[in-house]
């Protein structure tokens, strides 16, 4: 079974054996990929349009429009409920790791402050290593909390340059 939960309010019990349920009711529905990307949905005998706006593989989230109305749905697959039955429900979350060094270099830059709020993709740092410059990148979104490096000095391989929480 599936629980899915639509704006953070409403939840729904999904299940396919072999006919759909919601809710332990059965429902009638077919979809079909339009020329547009778009999607002509029949419910229970009504027609819907819906567009994928934003797909968060991470979080397991979607952000459907359907009607010209937005919705948020979070999925909790089986493994999810499981893990959560279990008393460790992130244990697939992304832990925060602070940036090392994956060479010796030198630190060009420093791009960030401590206790500035990044987000993943941010620019945090530039390192000069085998006459390359290696600009590295926030992997998830974290306050920086220490920067362990000064500009224009030398790392060596595995050295922390930048503490996060």
């Amino acid at each position: 079974m599936i629980k899915a939960l639509v704006n953070g309010k409403s939840a729904f019990n999904i299940e396919q054996t072999p006919a759909v349920t919601v809710n332990d009711q059965e429902v009638d529905w077919s979809a079909v990929q339009l020329p547009t990307g778009d999607y002509s949905i029949i419910l229970d005998g009504r027609s819907y349009q819906a567009q994928v706006l934003k797909i968060d593989k991470e979080t397991k989230t979607v952000v459907l429009q359907v009607n010209h109305q937005q919705y948020e749905v979070a999925i909790e697959e089986p493994i999810d409920q499981l893990l959560a039955s279990m008393g460790i429900k992130d244990a697939m979350a992304k832990k925060v790791n602070d940036i090392k060094a994956p060479m010796p270099g030198l630190v060009l830059k420093v791009l960030v402050t401590p206790g500035q709020a990044i987000r993943k993709g941010d620019p945090v740092l530039i390192l000069e290593a085998m006459k390359m410059e290696n600009v590295f990148k926030a992997t998830v979104d974290a306050v920086v909390r220490e920067i362990k490096v000064t500009e224009r000095t030398a790392v060596e391989k595995g050295e922390v340059l930048i503490v996060l929480e």
